[in-house]
């Protein structure tokens, strides 16, 4: 974002005072202990963000993003009666009383593989050599399999009576000309994208995916594939949260590291503000002398830093910076707390920018196998391992304690163990809440 002087004023011009910049809603009040409860936080992010204007897309570009059109099918499927299986079209009347013991034998007339038009009515006394997809000719009423047949080309053998409509897919069966068939919130699926291209429609009015730019800051960090100096750690944090956002639907663009240099930081992140819907950082959000995020924000735009009731992930931050307000999520650097906080806060927004439902994850429930301990006016998120009996019943293994650096842990955890706020203790065997993260 380029910062410009102002030229020196004619007599002839006139005085435009700039727009005051507006600040944010009221935020939600701390509780007794100045933490911000983790609905609360999570609303209020929900509060200052909207739904992406729609726009027509491709079908393929439109995979895995939200309808915002009802679609009502102008076409059948199938258009016409068509052939299951390779074989015969025959008048079920002229194969009466056929079997093994009782054969009869019928003219091949012609044959009709799929593309071709179906042709004259069919002959009493004849059968027409059909390919499965292929139009079933006027007066057939059923289609023998080839299984059933000595498969002849001038004449066939058929060892089975057939009933009235065997293997023929009638018209319309599938899909009917004015039958609803997506709704508008709907998102699209590779099975969806197919019925959508099997009635004809190439193009549909969906939300686009969200511009997501994520940087991580701090000199101490280390672009993965260069060797380490004393004092120096890689960068998971935005490889991890650029993949989450990617599994969610985003187009990612992912800066990578930013020094601990307060111009620098803000310059870098007024940078991203002509491709971002939505800036992700991680780090500098603490109490910490060199949390330079939380001191660089407010000289760029209206800036809430709080402390959530939750661990891991306790600071949050949030903007609105530029002259489109662009949103801006601060999270923890702590690998552990950056995820977390991407799970209950950045998804539900990222989910909320393309129209999707539900914002937040299903709540399920497992047996904890182990003793779990929470501080009691703190929502937990630990990381679990849940596994299934061969009765269907789930179990959890906890996983990691409070650590929010333990990047092993994290990897080889599939669950969030949520234990809510005023929950002190949870005894081995009995029931947990969580989050299931690994389903897609």
């Amino acid at each position: 974002m380029g910062l410009f002087h102002r030229k020196k004023q004619t007599e002839d011009e006139v005085t435009v005072e700039p727009e005051p910049r507006r600040g944010l809603p009221r935020r939600p009040e701390p509780n007794v202990d100045g933490l911000r409860p983790v609905a609360e936080h999570r609303d209020y992010l929900l509060s200052m963000v909207r739904e992406l204007p729609a726009f027509g897309q491709t079908l393929l570009d439109a995979a895995g993003l939200s309808l915002c059109e009802e679609i009502v099918a102008d076409l059948d499927l199938p258009r016409f009666d068509n052939s299951a299986m390779d074989g015969y079209a025959v008048r079920a009347e002229d194969l009466a009383g056929a079997s093994r013991a009782h054969p009869v034998v019928l003219p091949v007339s012609r044959s009709i593989t799929a593309g071709d038009p179906a042709g004259d009515e069919i002959e009493p006394g004849t059968v027409v050599k059909i390919m499965t997809g292929a139009p079933v000719p006027p007066g057939a009423d059923a289609v023998v399999p080839y299984e059933h047949t000595d498969r002849g080309s001038q004449a066939a053998t058929f060892l089975h009576a057939p009933e009235v409509g065997a293997n023929i897919r009638h018209v319309g069966e599938d899909i009917a000309v004015g039958d609803h068939i997506a709704s508008i919130g709907d998102q699209l699926g590779p099975r969806q994208i197919g019925m959508l291209a099997g009635i004809g429609i190439d193009q549909v009015l969906v939300r686009p995916r969200p511009r997501v730019v994520v940087i991580s800051t701090g000199s101490e960090l280390v672009q993965p594939g260069f060797e380490l100096a004393e004092g120096q750690i890689y960068d998971s944090n935005s490889f991890m949260l650029a993949a989450l956002a990617r599994r969610e639907g985003a187009q990612v663009f992912r800066v990578g590291i930013v020094s601990d240099d307060p111009d620098v930081v803000a310059q870098s992140i007024s940078d991203q503000l002509v491709r971002a819907d939505l800036i992700l950082t991680t780090g500098g959000v603490s109490e910490g002398d060199r949390d330079v995020v939380k001191a660089v924000m407010p000289g760029l735009g209206p800036t809430d830093f709080c402390r959530t009731a939750m661990q891991p992930g306790k600071p949050q931050g949030f903007a609105l910076i530029g002259d489109d307000r662009t949103p801006v999520i601060m999270l923890p650097g702590n690998p552990v707390s950056a995820f977390v906080s991407f799970e209950v806060f950045v998804r539900p927004v990222l989910r909320k920018m393309m129209g999707v439902q539900p914002l937040v994850r299903p709540t399920t429930h497992a047996l904890t196998r182990t003793i779990i301990r929470s501080p009691k006016n703190k929502t937990q998120f630990q990381r679990g391992l849940v596994t299934s009996t061969p009765d269907g019943r789930r179990h959890v293994t906890p996983m990691g304690g409070g650590g929010s650096h333990k990047l092993g842990d994290l990897a080889r955890a599939n669950a969030l163990v949520v234990i809510p706020e005023g929950v002190e203790v949870v005894d081995a065997g009995h029931p947990v809440e969580i989050w299931m993260i690994d389903d897609e």
